[in-house]
């Protein structure tokens, strides 16, 4: 029979994942001759062989593929017969467009944790340890294609064992990049805030966790940054920890070895067991055990019900919780409002303060990556903050202008101000980036600014168009000026309803229920709980609900209070004063005056403060000492009551386009079921049932199957739950976020997709 040979052209998530290796041992196996290489655009094969024999190459290829490859476009040429008798992994090519997708940093692999902890095991203790199924990624990588030239490990040169595992097609270290051993990769240094060398190596580790048992608190270097350490169970440490970050109250993450010890701590589901345990080993939600409180102290989440859990995902992470013998908090290392710190120097200059020691290494972290969040949520993964392990994400755009990704910008969403990301959109896909954070600081927005420039590089753009909110105060509308000669303005709620249209590629029609905190609506007033229907010139605000004031703008997403203040003074006026609590006669006259003026107090729609209006009316929270603590602790509330809600409120629909959703039966039925002595959680439970039902009764109003659920409020497990419960029983389907957060941090991609869109 006559040979033939041919070339692959394959675009996806192909570099890093074992790919090549896999090429290689297949087209030995078959007889085979040509190579495989990286290139720009992903991977490239000349494959020469029987025609069959390429065929059954394909088809294998395709059921064999690496856990976390990707194959998103296979392109074949025939190619003039070559010389050659056998199959190389041929160096790797850049140059050209660029294509291949950066995969995100993947945790300790089972093969890898089990050599790390096997006293017989060369790799024994060492904290480096990785294979083509595991280790750094994203945060390594300085360029594309991704190769060790191309990332923080090229300094080190493997030694001649750990070279002899690369060059073996039968070990799983095969064309591993970031193969090494403690012979030849990174090195653990001690230090003080001084700079004082504590110790190096294993004894570095040794008297890190020695530290921690003994109360203190140790600033540890990651994958992505740095993390601050402290013993859970250490009432001390952790207080000390939460003075030093003015973190009164917000909950703590806490990493603990292995799934049975998350176990002990939480109730935890087959699901969530599955998340804890992914290669993206994300901070999971967990309700905890009433039973755990002496392996985590109670300072490390006052009040709330959950406790975020991770497994340790490093090798390094797993040898500093054997040697605590306990669970850790595990939270960023950074103060309120900045960026992560990435570098000992940075770390030290920013946390000496109150961090005792520093264990850090010397292979450079190219990226700022915060740990992930998810939870399980209506019997689905969640993800809260898109981060280490789930970002870089490629989504296919639902909806793209035809492009020609040479010629035409790419389309770049910059997010909102507060869960700061970014999405760049090309050729009908779109790449959500990890989570930056709030850009309230001058090293925040600094932090943005190089994590764009960086992912543009990677992604090989120079000319964008750039896609920003509304608002005009936001860093990232200023930032889009600079970008772009004619930047796009997409409307905060819209591109929230966009983030899930995207992620499920829905077609119209759709009505997109879009509730949070705050968005510019553009009409002078806060949006914050809407309800869009898609139409071909757009999304059109079909419902609302009822507007109120808000005393002090921005002021009132901290104090619950002046929500409730706004929502009893439009139903009583000033005789309102006899009603709302948490404020001093001297202070409610005041603020009294400014509502009865309209001064510094807008009109808003928005679910989050009736939320906060509705916590604080009931008693749970009057000044909030982290963002939505006053709506947690209300969805906590309701989470303890025993048997079923009773029904809903009242519901009362006004007007036609937008439909208004009044809230005034539902306040006047909270207070009176408040005075008649009624448990907290029982009100809380209706007021979430109120908000599920109220969903409804807009969409059977409206009359569009689809139903799309974004927005910050869609965190909440116990109303998203009930609103699909609700809607499928009416015979809607409804779709919510998943793996794009509901909350501000998938604007940017209901941003980029509306840029595409037009």
């Amino acid at each position: 029979m006559t040979a033939i040979r041919c070339e692959l052209e394959l675009e996806g998530r192909l570099q890093g994942v074992g790919f090549r290796p896999l090429a290689f041992r297949l087209a030995r196996e078959l007889g085979l001759s040509g190579w495989v290489r990286n290139t720009a655009q992903g991977v490239t094969l000349a494959l020469q062989g029987q025609q069959g024999g390429i065929l059954e190459f394909e088809r294998r290829v395709a059921q064999q593929l690496p856990a976390h490859a990707v194959i998103r476009r296979s392109t074949r040429r025939s190619m003039p017969l070559a010389r050659e008798t056998d199959f190389r992994i041929a160096p790797s090519m850049a140059g050209g467009s660029q294509g291949a997708e950066p995969l995100p940093d993947l945790a300790t692999c089972a093969a890898c944790a089990s050599e790390v902890l096997d006293p017989k095991n060369r790799r024994y203790g060492y904290p480096f340890t990785s294979c083509t199924s595991c280790g750094p990624r994203y945060s390594v990588l300085l360029a594309l294609p991704y190769d060790r030239g191309n990332t923080t490990m090229s300094g080190f040169t493997m030694c001649p064992a750990c070279q002899a595992e690369y060059e073996d097609p039968e070990n799983r270290r095969f064309h591993s990049q970031t193969n090494c051993c403690a012979q030849c990769g990174p090195a653990l240094s001690l230090k003080r805030a001084s700079g004082e060398v504590v110790g190096q190596a294993e004894l570095a580790l040794r008297r890190a966790t020695a530290a921690l048992r003994s109360g203190e608190i140790v600033a540890v270097m990651g994958l992505g940054g740095f993390h601050l350490f402290c013993d859970a169970r250490s009432d001390a440490a952790v207080s000390r920890l939460r003075e030093a970050k003015a973190r009164c109250a917000k909950p703590f993450a806490v990493m603990v070895r292995d799934l049975a010890h998350a176990r002990r701590l939480c109730a935890v589901s087959d699901l969530e067991a599955e998340a804890l345990r992914s290669s993206g080993a994300p901070i999971v939600l967990l309700p905890r055990r009433r039973d755990a409180e002496s392996e985590v102290c109670a300072a490390v989440a006052p009040e709330v019900l959950d406790l975020g859990l991770m497994l340790a995902y490093t090798p390094l992470h797993l040898l500093l919780l054997h040697g605590l013998e306990g669970a850790a908090v595990a939270t960023s290392g950074n103060l309120a409002d900045e960026p992560l710190c990435i570098t000992e120097c940075e770390a030290r200059e920013r946390l000496g303060r109150f961090t005792d020691l520093f264990l850090a290494h010397d292979r450079p972290i190219a990226a700022r990556v915060d740990d992930s969040v998810v939870r399980i949520i209506a019997g689905t993964q969640v993800v809260l903050r898109a981060g280490r392990g789930y970002a870089p994400l490629l989504l296919p755009a639902a909806e793209a202008a035809p492009q020609d990704e040479d010629q035409a910008p790419a389309i770049v969403g910059l997010g909102p101000h507060q869960k700061a990301t970014f999405a760049v959109a090309r050729g009908g896909q779109i790449i959500l980036f990890p989570h930056v954070g709030t850009l309230d600081t001058r090293l925040a927005v600094e932090a943005y600014r190089e994590s764009l420039a960086r992912g543009l590089r990677l992604c090989g753009i120079t000319d964008v168009t750039a896609v920003c909110d509304l608002h005009p105060d936001y860093a990232t509308t200023r930032l889009a000026a600079e970008l772009s000669a004619q930047p796009q303005a997409v409307q905060h709620h819209h591109a929230h309803v966009l983030s899930c249209v995207t992620e499920h590629q829905l077609r119209e029609p759709y009505l997109g229920v879009a509730w949070d905190g705050t968005g510019y609506g553009g009409d002078g007033t806060i949006w914050g709980g809407e309800f869009l229907r898609s139409d071909p010139s757009g999304l059109l605000r079909a419902g609302t609900l009822r507007s109120f004031r808000l005393i002090g703008g921005d002021a009132a997403a901290r104090e619950p209070r002046r929500a409730a203040l706004g929502l009893l003074y439009e139903l009583y006026g000033e005789a309102c004063a006899e009603h709302v609590p948490g404020f001093t006669p001297s202070d409610l006259r005041t603020l009294l005056r400014a509502l009865s003026r309209g001064l510094g107090a807008p009109r808003t729609s928005s679910m989050g403060r009736l939320f906060d209006g509705v916590a604080a009316l009931l008693g749970l929270r009057q000044r909030a000492e982290y963002e939505g603590q006053a709506a947690i602790l209300l969805e906590g509330a309701a989470r303890t009551l025993a048997g079923p809600a009773a029904p809903p409120y009242p519901l009362q629909l006004t007007g036609d386009t937008p439909i208004v959703i009044d809230w005034e039966p539902w306040i006047c039925g909270i207070r009176d079921d408040a005075q008649r002595g009624r448990p907290v959680a029982e009100i809380a439970a209706r007021f979430h049932e109120t908000l599920a039902a109220a969903i409804v009764a807009v969409a059977q109003r409206i009359g569009i199957e689809q139903i799309v659920l974004s927005g910050g409020c869609f965190q909440n497990p116990l109303l998203c739950q009930r609103a699909v419960a609700r809607l499928r029983a009416a015979g809607f389907r409804p779709y919510w976020n998943q793996r794009v957060p509901p909350n501000d941090g998938g604007i940017s991609v209901g941003q980029a997709a509306a840029g595409l869109g037009r």
